[in-house]
């Protein structure tokens, strides 16, 4: 109990550390350095597993019988979606959310066993394989092993214990204004790191919980697993100074819709690069790139085929952490999100006329963990002369240079761009003909929704 009056002098400064930030410009917030992430994390391609969803049997060992295919893919890190038991109290559609956790010391006996997850992990870490699990760390169920002491939660004035959001009707909020709610769940993220050699945690809302809860996490999980991968589920800067590697690409996932849903201009893109991303965050800071996730419609549906790949396209060659959620690499349409999120709804593997899908992922993976300059945070913005429809960019380092071009119109666009002299570009993705030649650039043509890559040596 002697640390209890330490952790509240603690959790004071977090919180005041909290006010100062939240009076500064944005731009003084960007210009604090982001914490370095490790060179595997800058490096990853994130797959993210439902697995209820993931296999029929829905379980542990439906994601080890596929580590072999999720590694030639090219995946290199297993985010496993929450893997602890399901409320049933207050509980929304047939399962419930995997996000109303009852037990944060507990396996849903539905996936499997404590041995089963070890199984997991120690297959996954054989073929080089990282794995992190979801940790939900603003709320539980209703019948959650923790409201046995309702100090823990979050209470209206009446003294009732409260969701974190009213909408949100089938959890209860946890307060870390309480030391002992701090408490209690670092040591679990203590507990997981350590007995099941994880990788990491991908944190759920972590812009909803103190800033300074996941900086002491931090601090005493490196002790147990250093460099480990801490992922938000946010989009706050303040987060990557001193507590976590990678965030939500959320603007952007904002912009991709506006464009190819609203019909927007496809200068959206670069713009919320600059003005969000840019301006707003500390330098090198690493977002997740995605198009799509447990809690959106699925790509395929939103944009149509054609136009998911050419967002999965930028997603992979844009700064950051590319992700895939199970079932993307072959064009799943099976229902995601709310109300999707409470069911039983199994990917579906052999959908028809999308048999080229997967191999559209595995070389886009293949480029980006072959080319460094693909894991630089550098991106290079090139004007072109349909600016309305096609996207323009350069990813380089100190020996070669790539080009991407996507046209997130539904119609054919002819354009040219403007690069600095040098050699001849020539294209990489999709492959071309044998034979093909160096490209003119003034005068690009694309069919509706197409990307083309190309690349060229820098002289040294």
């Amino acid at each position: 109990m002697k640390s209890i009056p330490l952790l509240r002098r603690r959790l004071f400064a977090a919180g005041l550390l909290a006010i100062i930030a939240a009076t500064l410009p944005a731009a003084e917030i960007s210009n604090a350095p982001a914490r370095p992430a490790p060179d595997w994390i800058r490096d990853a391609v994130v797959y993210e597993v439902f697995p209820r969803h993931f296999s029929p049997a829905g379980n542990f060992a439906g994601v080890t019988a596929r580590l072999d295919e999720l590694k030639q893919l090219g995946v290199t890190v297993i985010w496993l979606m929450p893997i602890h038991p399901v409320g049933r109290l207050k509980a929304k559609g047939t399962i419930g959310s995997p996000y109303a956790v009852k037990d944060y010391y507990a396996i849903n006996p539905d996936y499997g066993t404590k041995e089963d997850l070890s199984q997991l992990v120690t297959a996954a870490h054989q073929r080089g394989l990282k794995v992190i699990i979801d940790i939900v760390a603003n709320h539980t169920s209703w019948d959650s092993e923790m409201l046995s002491h309702p100090a823990y939660y979050k209470h209206d004035a009446a003294g009732h214990v409260i969701p974190p959001n009213p909408d949100w009707t089938d959890v209860a909020g946890l307060d870390y204004t309480n030391p002992e709610t701090h408490r209690y769940m670092l040591t679990m993220l203590e507990y997981w790191l350590r007995e099941f050699q994880l990788d990491g945690f991908r944190c759920d809302v972590a812009s909803e919980v103190p800033t300074g809860f996941w900086e002491d996490a931090r601090v005493a999980l490196e002790k147990i697993r250093p460099g480990f991968f801490f992922l938000a589920e946010a989009n706050k800067p303040e987060l990557f100074n001193r507590a976590f590697d990678a965030d939500y690409a959320w603007p952007m996932l904002g912009a991709l819709n506006r464009v190819l849903m609203d019909g927007a201009p496809a200068t959206e893109i670069p713009r919320i690069w600059r003005e969000e991303e840019q301006a707003k965050f500390p330098a090198g800071a690493l977002h997740l790139r995605m198009s799509d996730d447990h809690d959106e419609a699925r790509a395929v549906s939103r944009y149509g085929w054609k136009a998911a790949q050419a967002a999965s396209a930028m997603m992979f060659t844009l700064d950051g952490v590319p992700l895939l959620y199970n079932g993307m690499e072959v064009g799943d349409t099976t229902e995601s999100g709310d109300p999707a999120l409470f069911e039983k709804l199994t990917v579906f593997w052999q959908p028809k006329q999308r048999e080229g899908f997967r191999k559209v992922y595995q070389q886009l993976a293949e480029l980006r963990a072959a080319h460094p300059a693909f894991r630089t945070t550098g991106v290079t913005w090139l004007e072109n002369t349909a600016p309305q429809n096609l996207v323009t960019y350069l990813r380089h380092d100190a020996s070669e240079e790539f080009l991407v071009v996507v046209n997130f119109s539904n119609r054919p666009q002819t354009g040219g761009v403007t690069v600095t002299p040098g050699a001849a570009f020539n294209q990489v993705l999709p492959a071309p003909a044998a034979g093909a030649k160096p490209v003119e650039l003034a005068q690009l043509s694309l069919a509706a929704f197409e990307w083309r890559i190309y690349r060229r040596a820098l002289s040294p």
